[in-house]
This record gives structure tokens, C-alpha cells and sequence, in this order.
């Protein structure tokens, strides 16, 4: 089993999808390397997108279209400036013209050349996608792709697109794996064990220095959540709620950047009430900015994107505990959780529902709180399998698509959870305890193939067909 680094489950993403729009996107540029690959972007005279299943049915709302087009037309969701994106789009649109891999440009039309086909699914996976490009001699370059969850894409001939598989030194595809290693090494903080096996990728000072730039990236986001008002795209006209709540919470309190915002806040009058309050606070900023195209973390998925965000913040805010030491090992430990359900289950609703997202999200946040909290090996596993236990069945139901509602809420839902999930493992024995995070996972992935589509992503159940919204 390949390992996965923490870094491929938290990392820098765009909204509103992981599934939807960071894959389409990711399988657009890899399509682009295909060509160049293979021929020459010079040589090409038509490239056409095919959207099925979960992907064509939710693609209006979660952006995948888009995606499509900017991963084609060479641009960089790590980069992009996320202002312009609509002006990019009404460009291609336009035009009818798209600049391939930013090489050249060739006629698209959308509706002709990207197609959202709801009537077919592929065998393979409910997010599929297929690209043809047409070349000047007549002949053509098809390649499959799938949209496995968190970004992560792959195709029916290779299991991960452009991956080296890689082993660590101690490798963890299982809890019970971190267990006996921890055992063996005499380690009584997972976080070590993980620095150990990130140096397969990079130094632990590299290590560490993601973890870091990645917290930053965290505040920078909630700072932008918490000081944009107005209504969400997409038609639902859902209100932004994290700034009301943000000025209600601070009062006449005054600052300039977020750094002193920060301080503000951990100031902040601390009592039961206002700190829940706040946790919704930090998670409904990240979502709102997920919603609108905005940059954020994707942790270990764009639609759970708040959980991690909010109980790492608490953390930072209201715990005592906000040492760059500290940051690095929640973040390691989240992160290996992540990749327990990554490779056991799914982290993709599309495969098994809400579950695998906000539910996988709040098992890493528990498990990276419990950590730093002083948790045990046991205990900071055994917080990850109650966040999980309760999250078990959790539908994907997204109203006209979007990832909206009841995603946005559903973070906060996550948030509270994990940090309720932590504090019970602390004052819990896990010798004691009946269910392991292994049996936890096994139970999520056996109740994810028994879930109906209806509730996979697909706006055909639940809450996306229970509350009759209006096309706008």
C-alpha cells in the first residue's frame, strides 16, 4: 500500500470542491502534461471535456466546469488570482477560444466542447471525466480520469496520476500500525513517529516549515471570512454570517490586520457561550470563503474545510497551547489520521457521503487536539474513533448543488464534535474502550456501499430535494 504524506490530506486548495473543482482541475492539468507527453500542444486542434455521474449532476453548483476550462486554459488554482476568475471564464465563453496549457489558443465552445452528461455514470467511479484532444492530422489523445476525494485524481490504468509510490520507514496504513510503532520505538507522541516518516518527502525542517506556512494560510483565510459581508454565489442568496457574528463577538474592539485581530479575540470576554461562538465563527469563515471561489485549506476535503481551521484556532485562542510546536504537531497528527480514511475508506462524498467528509474531518481535528492537549497514543486515537462513531451515515445532500447548505453549517456541527470527542478520550481509559479506529473506519467504508446514491453528492435526496428552491 503506498504511503501518503500529511501534506497530500492538508494542503493549499481553492472552493468550492475538492472532488468537483480541485480534481477537474487537477485531471485538466494532467491532461495538459499527457499531450506534451505524448505529442505537442502545438499539434492540437480541439480538446473535449466529458463530465459524468456526480461530477455533471452537482457541476453547475460546485464549479467543475470552470475547473475544467482553467486547468486547460494553463491556470494554477494555487496561484490564480481568485478575483479573476469570472473574468477568465466570461473571456472563454465569449470568445469561444481557449488558450491551451497557455500555449495556444484553439476554438471552445462551451456546451459543445465541455459537457455535463447526467444521464451516464462511469463503471469505474460516480466522478468521472473524460478528455479527448484532436490533434491536426485527425488522430486523438483520450484519457480517462476520476476525482477519488480531496483533489486526489486517478485513472482506470493507473491507480494515481503522476505519484511515485513511496515507502516510509514506518509505515502507518492502519491505527494499529502507529500503535505497535510507537510501542517498538518507545514513542509516547504520534507526532514524532509522523515527523520520522515525512523525512520520505522532505527534512523535518521543511516539515515543520509547512505545517507553519500552512497555519498561516489558516488565519489568513478565517481573517477573510471574518470581514466579508454580503450574499454567497450561485442563486440560493445565502447570507454571509461569520463577520456579524465576528463584530458582535469583539464589540467596539479596533484592528488593523490579522495579526491584531488575533489578539483581540484571545482577549475576548472567555466563557461557555462566547467560545462555542467563536468556534462556529472560525469554521463558518472558512466555508463562506470556500463557497465564494476562495482560497483555503483543504483538510482533508473542501466541504469539511472549516473543522480543522476552527479546532486548531480554538486551540491557538483559548487553550494555552500556541507554540509553533504545537501547530506542527496537530497538523501532523490530523494529517495521519486523514490518511488512515484515505486509504481504508474514502474521503470522497461523492463515494460515501457527508461522512467522509466533515465526518473524517473532525475524527483528524479530535485526534490533533487530543495531541497537543497531552494525550496518550491511545487516547489521541481512540478521540478520532468517537468523532467518527458519530458522524457514521452522515448524507451529502447539497441544496441545488452548492456547497452551501447544509455543508457551511455542518462544519461547525464537526468542530464542536471534535473538540467534544477530545475531551472524552482525555478522561477515558482506551484499554477500556469497545471500538478501535480501525473497526471505526471499516464500519464508515461498509456503510458508505451500502448508502444510496441519493445521498452521494448527487442533489437527488435528503435536504437537496426536501427544500424546493427556484432556478434562478
Amino acid at each position: 500500500m503506498e504511503s501518503i504524506s500529511v501534506f497530500e490530506i492538508i494542503k493549499v486548495g481553492i472552493g468550492p470542491s475538492s472532488s468537483h473543482t480541485m480534481g477537474p482541475w487537477n485531471a485538466a492539468s494532467a491532461f495538459i502534461r499527457i499531450i506534451k507527453r505524448e505529442r505537442s500542444i502545438a499539434e492540437v486542434k480541439e480538446v473535449f471535456l466529458e463530465f459524468f455521474g456526480s461530477l455533471a449532476k452537482t457541476g453547475i453548483g460546485h464549479g467543475t466546469d470552470i475547473a475544467g476550462m482553467l486547468g486547460l486554459n494553463g491556470e494554477d488554482f494555487k496561484t490564480i488570482d481568485t478575483t479573476k476568475i469570472d473574468e477568465k471564464i466570461k473571456k472563454i465563453k465569449s470568445a469561444n477560444t481557449l488558450d491551451l496549457g497557455g500555449e495556444k489558443e484553439i476554438p471552445f465552445i462551451y456546451g459543445h466542447h465541455l459537457v455535463l452528461n447526467m444521464q451516464k455514470s462511469l463503471d469505474y467511479h460516480p466522478n468521472g471525466m473524460i478528455f479527448r484532444a484532436v490533434f491536426e492530422d485527425g488522430t486523438d489523445l483520450v484519457q480517462d480520469f476520476y476525482s477519488v476525494g480531496g483533489g486526489f485524481i486517478m485513472s482506470q490504468e493507473k491507480k494515481s496520476i503522476d505519484k511515485h509510490c513511496i515507502r516510509t520507514l514506518y509505515p502507518c496504513h492502519r491505527s494499529s500500525d502507529i500503535v505497535k510503532y510507537c510501542e517498538k520505538l518507545g514513542l509516547s507522541r504520534i507526532s514524532d513517529l509522523i515527523l520520522m516518516n515525512e523525512e520520505s518527502w522532505r527534512t523535518q525542517d521543511e516539515t515543520r516549515a509547512e505545517a507553519l506556512y500552512i497555519w498561516q494560510q489558516i488565519k489568513e483565510c478565517i481573517y477573510k471570512g471574518v470581514n466579508k459581508e454580503g450574499i454567497l454565489p450561485g442563486g440560493l442568496n445565502v447570507s454571509r454570517r461569520a463577520a456579524g457574528m465576528n463584530r458582535k463577538l469583539l464589540g467596539d474592539k479596533i484592528y488593523k490586520n490579522k495579526d491584531e485581530w488575533f489578539q483581540q479575540v484571545v482577549e475576548a470576554e472567555e466563557n461557555f457561550t462566547n467560545i462555542n461562538k467563536w468556534i462556529s465563527c472560525f469554521a463558518l469563515a472558512v466555508n463562506e470563503e470556500n463557497a465564494s471561489f476562495g482560497r483555503i485549506i483543504t483538510a482533508p476535503t473542501n466541504g469539511a474545510s472549516g473543522v480543522i481551521p476552527a479546532v486548531l484556532m480554538y486551540a491557538q485562542a483559548f487553550t494555552g497551547f500556541t507554540s509553533d510546536d504545537d501547530i506542527v504537531r496537530f497538523l501532523l497528527v490530523a494529517g495521519e489520521i486523514g490518511t488512515l480514511f484515505k486509504k481504508n475508506a474514502t474521503i470522497s462524498a461523492a463515494m460515501g457521503g457527508c461522512q467522509a467528509e466533515v465526518g473524517v474531518s473532525s475524527a483528524m481535528a479530535a485526534a490533533g487536539l487530543t495531541e497537543i492537549l497531552g494525550g496518550s497514543v491511545g487516547q489521541v486515537l481512540m478521540a478520532a474513533e468517537i468523532a467518527m462513531e458519530h458522524h457514521l451515515g452522515l448524507t451529502c445532500d447539497p441544496i441545488k448543488g452548492l456547497v452551501q447548505i447544509p455543508c457551511i453549517e455542518r462544519n461547525t456541527m464537526g468542530a464542536i464534535k471534535a473538540i467534544t470527542a477530545a475531551n472524552i478520550a482525555l478522561e477515558s481509559d482506551p484499554a477500556k474502550a469497545k471500538v478501535t479506529l480501525d473497526e471505526v473506519i471499516q464500519t464508515m467504508w461498509e456503510t458508505a456501499l451500502s448508502m444510496s446514491d441519493r445521498f452521494k453528492e448527487t442533489s437527488e435526496g435528503g435536504l437537496a430535494i426536501a427544500v424546493n428552491v427556484p432556478e434562478c
